[in-house]
């Protein structure tokens, strides 16, 4: 598979770390794998993913957005401060504003504080007016229907939009293109098992 020199990757729930050590080890291989393919592009990763594992990978954090959060990052349980704290930041785990236990600052803290992915967030959306008229991959790895607004359904529009954008969606059981989508290709495989498959093979043969 050739690559453009732009590429947005969309990482979804089936690289979800869990609590099996082989499972991580698994997914470390599958980023290394998918690092090496963007080395050298202009590309960015978006990612509902939460546990972090990404950043702690090759890739450039300042390329990186996660709009749903991440389990390393904390903020008031009650919601009383926009302060976003990194792990062990405040080592007691109490909020210095109110006294209210921390809580991870994802999806599943209510009330949810954005703050903590906003600036990645607008600067991903600046980003994507470079990609007008440009050859692009929409690379589409394992993202299911939780959250289909941040990357499903965008990476949908933009293939409708733009003559030069292609995607290429990669999921065990979520595969399905909507109908009339041209410049769209579906592959029915875990997307963690296709990149170390299909990627790694691609890399080491380079």
């Amino acid at each position: 598979m050739e690559w453009p020199e732009k590429i947005i990757i969309g990482i979804g729930e089936e690289w979800k770390k869990g609590p099996d050590a082989g499972i991580e080890k698994h997914l470390r291989e599958a980023y290394e794998a998918l690092y090496q393919q963007v080395q050298g592009k202009d590309y960015w990763v978006s990612t509902t993913v939460t546990d972090g594992l990404i950043y702690e990978t090759a890739f450039d954090p300042k390329r990186i957005t996660a709009p749903c959060g991440n389990d390393h990052w904390f903020q008031c349980s009650k919601a009383c401060t926009k302060d976003i704290w990194e792990e062990g930041e405040v080592p007691e785990g109490i909020c210095p504003h109110c006294g209210a236990p921390l809580t991870a600052n994802t999806v599943q803290a209510d009330p949810y504080i954005e703050e903590g992915y906003l600036p990645q967030w607008e600067a991903y959306k600046k980003w994507q007016a470079t990609i007008l008229n440009r050859d692009l991959l929409l690379l589409e790895l394992g993202v299911g229907l939780a959250y289909p607004t941040v990357i499903r359904w965008p990476f949908e529009r933009i293939a409708m939009l733009s003559k030069k954008a292609r995607l290429l969606r990669v999921h065990e059981t979520l595969s399905q293109l909507p109908e009339g989508l041209e410049r769209g290709q579906r592959i029915k495989e875990n997307s963690v098992d296709w990149v170390l498959d299909t990627l790694r093979e691609t890399s080491e043969n380079k």
